[in-house]
């Protein structure tokens, strides 16, 4: 066998080298430092309470960020409309909100113009046109909020998430304050849940003023294509001119894409409209409050110091939820989606007005295709009018000429000798061939081949 060890010695003891140094590893990296404080931005950009937060920054001697997807951009808004711009990569993004990693995909460029609403279990996930962001029962996250079409946006979540959210949370700190005076024993508060269902919840208000946005641009865009629209067909209509025909052209491109960019967003509502679960699923502070509840049920029922309220609670008037007490009687409302079913079908019916108004303009330019192609048609059948009796003239002008041919040959003829007769003959054969042309062209106005 030689002097050297057999190969599955030589194996073994190579395994067991291995072995021996992955013993000796050193301990892996500790997990990154959490994000650092707000840091003041220009106040040119907000007057607010604005500041700048960089997420997941590798600190001096560090490489460069593992293949997780590079940091973007995002701006944040809060319950009381303060915002800070920060910038996370997918990583922080999915840890902070609690989403799969395939709906960062959908708030991706490769589905711009698309319009999604999706619901999970602690956020919802809005694409819609240009404006693609996350929301929470606290808070919201905004993708690339600097660009011009996300602007109007931001200014809006600026403007009213103070004055709309500042009620719905003195009411949530007010029934907070009671289950903490009481001990942790939740009582029957309808004051409070009157109070917090006046007015729509915090992710709510945010699909709202997104709608909102989204409404308002859409409609100045067919706004735009309307003005423009009708003096470039009723040019068309009065002058069929190649230069007319590529503005209609173009005309009909944009309006087929603003089409389909409405269309997207209005089927996008009509789903959501036609399952309830959908609906449920997108009350965020709902499910927030139950499972703040549920945990303070937990805790309290471990340390044997609860005693549960009366099980019967009374409701209010409407058809919404008042009970705030258990998770067993705010399941009992999960079905209840009247106010989000308000606001989809008030902007549902925005969104089909707009599309109305397209597929009138779409409308108009079929009848001015029409028309177009009426006029056209007209002179295409004047030019074969014209044709046609340009045919029966040509046929009894050789009809005369055939005569006149045959007594140019050289040939003997009695009336060769005849004198005058040259004048005679040629009237009386012209005459023939006019005689004959008008009873061909009577012929062709009898069978309506030409206009009268």
């Amino acid at each position: 066998m030689g002097k050297d060890q057999p190969f599955f010695l030589r194996k073994n003891s190579r395994r067991r080298l291995k072995k021996a140094l992955g013993l000796q590893s050193p301990p892996s990296a500790p997990p990154p430092p959490p994000l650092r404080s707000p840091e003041p931005i220009d106040s040119s950009y907000n007057n607010n309470n604005t500041s700048l937060v960089v997420g997941s920054s590798t600190g001096p001697g560090k490489g460069k960020k593992k293949a997780g997807g590079a940091a973007r951009l995002w701006m944040r808004f809060d319950r009381l409309g303060n915002s800070e711009l920060v910038e996370c990569d997918k990583s922080a993004i999915i840890k902070r909100v609690s989403i799969p990693p395939r709906d960062l995909r959908i708030l991706g460029p490769v589905f711009s113009h698309s319009s999604n609403i999706l619901a999970r279990e602690k956020a919802m996930v809005v694409n819609l046109e240009f404006i693609r962001a996350i929301v929470t029962a606290e808070e919201v996250l905004i993708l690339e909020p600097l660009c011009q079409e996300v602007l109007p946006f931001v200014d809006q979540l600026r403007q009213q998430l103070p004055h709309k959210t500042a009620a719905n949370i003195q009411q949530v700190s007010r029934n907070a304050g009671i289950h903490a005076s009481t001990g942790g024993q939740w009582l029957p508060v309808p004051e409070a849940a009157e109070g917090l269902q006046c007015e729509l919840p915090f992710e709510f208000h945010v699909l709202e003023i997104a709608l909102e946005v989204v409404c308002t641009y859409l409609d100045s865009n067919v706004a735009d294509l309307e003005r423009d629209a009708y003096p470039v067909l009723d040019e068309l209509a009065r002058n069929v001119s190649t230069k007319n025909l590529e503005h209609v052209r173009s005309l009909k491109s944009n309006l087929t894409r603003l089409l389909a960019r409405v269309q997207k967003v209005r089927d996008e509502i009509e789903h959501l409209l036609d399952d309830n679960e959908d609906m449920a699923d997108l009350y965020l502070t709902r499910k927030w409050i139950q499972n703040q509840q549920s945990e303070a049920l937990v805790g309290s029922a471990a340390s044997n110091s609860i005693t549960l309220a009366t099980p019967h609670l009374p409701r209010l008037g409407s058809n919404r939820s008042a009970s705030m007490v258990t998770g067993s009687v705010l399941d009992d409302d999960d079905d209840d989606v009247e106010d989000l079913e308000m606001l989809l079908e008030a902007y549902f019916m925005q969104l089909d007005g707009t599309r109305n108004k397209i597929l009138s303009v779409r409308e108009y330019i079929d009848d001015t295709e029409d028309y177009v192609n009426i006029q056209l048609d007209n002179q295409r059948n004047e030019l074969i009018q014209l044709q046609l009796v340009l045919t029966i003239a040509s046929f009894a002008i050789a009809v005369d000429t055939l005569i006149a041919g045959m007594f140019g040959m050289n040939i003997p003829c009695q009336l060769y000798h005849i004198h005058g007769i040259f004048g005679y003959f040629v009237g009386s054969s012209s005459t023939g061939c006019l005689f004959l042309f008008l009873l061909v062209l009577g012929y062709a106005r009898w069978k309506k081949l030409l206009g009268s």
